[in-house]
């Protein structure tokens, strides 16, 4: 029970959090990857298959940063996670099938926005002494617009929100899953994981990369061969799965059996929340990872960083929505989050869906915690520069917060995350709006090289002369 400093002080958090992820937040992210949609010319139709062969035949990366393929699955890694699983069941609950719609629809306009975020990256990062590339919404920010303390305040939102508080919230789902599927210990699970994450960000950069590159396409293969498993056992229903999902999001449908219905504005307003968090095209994250790639010219990027989306919302989450839409009557079983997912999986593949759903909570959230961590370490180093203390005694702080959150459940942490979440987001919106004639130049670069006979569009870097919301390409 809250008392005193505390609860007051978790008041003014829900106000701010009622204000930000209200409407706010939802018109701007839908209303940036629209506006981005038409300002680049569609990309997520027009660049769709150059997305795969951009995705499938990316070059090795040289001196000063990672490749293409491992820059998509540090920042998959964070996008991938217990929304996945637990999120889209709450949605789909919550918002009935009709829900599925709007999240695709948030998927499409989201590669865009997270296009544009990519390119501005590129284009502003900056090259460390220790040979890596460094960027994100606090260079563009500040190198870009100018505004230094914009970036600051983003610095400090993203290290709070996503590799401290979030992180908890990860590991607090590790445990849970564990602890549900096969009794385990939550202290020992919690050691196992600060030991997992820490021999892995103490080896920085280029080890998370490579531990991205591997884990995060197998966890998605695992979670969409059983979705797929599901789906062929059940050919004959999925023509009316999907006929719903659009019943559904246009019109007050009624599902399972006619007990349940859902309204229009229902189904939109839970789908577009749940495909925002999940994909985070327009929250500022995924730039720290795609800034990083070794590519000879940004607007490469732009399409591996639409796969990102692609993956995160248009297949790992509709894999969960088929196998709830299903099953109906977990709709109104009264289960949601996790154990709908559970229930809908145990319903299909018998009890040992329990432990399929726990495995696979486990490599998304694991997987969450390492991109996360990127994510943070990067603005550190933006902030206090390479300084190697400041970097250990994050890791420390991080590893501190994983244990905590497989320990403890307090609600006011969470709450807290969505409001610097919140923040960060809106800090980063402002860049990626004002700078989105920068990101249509360089497309249009990237696609005029394309057009010339050039597979790998080259672009001289040290020409590009940046100056403050100006870019001028060499020829």
């Amino acid at each position: 029970m809250e008392t005193g400093f505390i609860a007051t002080l978790h008041d003014w958090i829900n106000i701010g959090n009622s204000i930000l992820w209200g409407n706010l937040m939802t018109y701007l992210l839908i209303g940036t990857g629209i506006y981005y949609t038409l300002r680049l010319g569609f990309p997520q139709i027009t660049g769709f298959k150059h997305m795969w062969h951009v995705t499938l035949k990316g070059r090795k990366s040289e001196e000063g940063g990672i490749t293409s393929f491992q820059a998509l699955c540090t920042s998959l890694a964070a996008q991938v996670g217990t929304g996945n699983v637990a999120g889209v069941a709450t949605a789909i609950v919550s918002g009935g099938p009709g829900a599925v719609f709007w999240m695709w629809v948030t998927a499409l306009v989201g590669m865009a926005t997270i296009y544009g975020e990519a390119i501005l990256g590129q284009v502003y990062r900056v090259k460390g002494t220790d040979g890596l590339y460094r960027g994100g919404p606090a260079y563009y920010l500040e190198r870009g617009l100018g505004q230094k303390w914009l970036a600051v305040l983003f610095s400090i939102s993203i290290i709070i929100a996503m590799p401290l508080i979030f992180n908890a919230v990860q590991s607090n789902s590790i445990v849970s899953g564990l602890k549900g599927a096969w009794g385990f210990d939550t202290q020992k699970v919690g050691i196992g994981v600060i030991i997992l994450t820490a021999i892995v960000i103490f080896g920085g950069l280029r080890r998370i990369a490579k531990v991205a590159e591997i884990v995060v396409p197998f966890m998605a293969i695992l979670y969409i061969l059983g979705a797929v498993y599901i789906v062929l056992t059940h050919l004959p229903e999925l023509p009316g799965v999907i006929a719903g999902v659009f019943k559904c999001a246009f019109g007050a449908q009624q599902v399972a059996g006619g007990v349940l219905g859902f309204t229009v504005a229902q189904a939109a307003r839970f789908g577009i929340a749940r495909g925002l968090f999940s994909n985070e095209a327009g929250m500022g994250s995924t730039p720290n990872a795609n800034a990083v790639a070794d590519v000879r010219h940004p607007g490469r990027q732009g399409y591996a960083a639409m796969m990102g989306v692609f993956v995160d919302t248009i297949i790992i989450c509709s894999c969960t929505a088929v196998i709830l839409l299903l099953n109906p009557d977990v709709l109104t079983s009264g289960k949601t989050g996790v154990e709908a997912t559970q229930m809908a999986i145990m319903g299909e593949v018998g009890q040992w869906g329990v432990s399929f759903v726990a495995i696979a909570l486990c490599f998304f959230a694991w997987t969450s915690i390492l991109g996360n961590y990127y994510y943070g370490e990067s603005n550190i180093m933006y902030l206090f520069g390479e300084n190697k203390g400041c970097v250990t005694v994050f890791r420390l702080c991080v590893l501190g917060m994983i244990y905590f959150g497989a320990t403890h459940s307090v609600p006011i942490v969470w709450d807290m995350a969505d409001f610097f979440n919140g923040i960060m987001a809106m800090l980063n919106l402002i860049g990626v709006i004002l700078l989105a004639g920068i990101a249509s130049a360089v497309k249009k670069d990237y696609d005029r090289r394309r057009s010339l006979g050039e597979l790998d569009p080259y672009i001289d870097r040290s020409q590009m002369k940046i100056t403050t919301i100006k870019v001028e390409l060499p020829e």
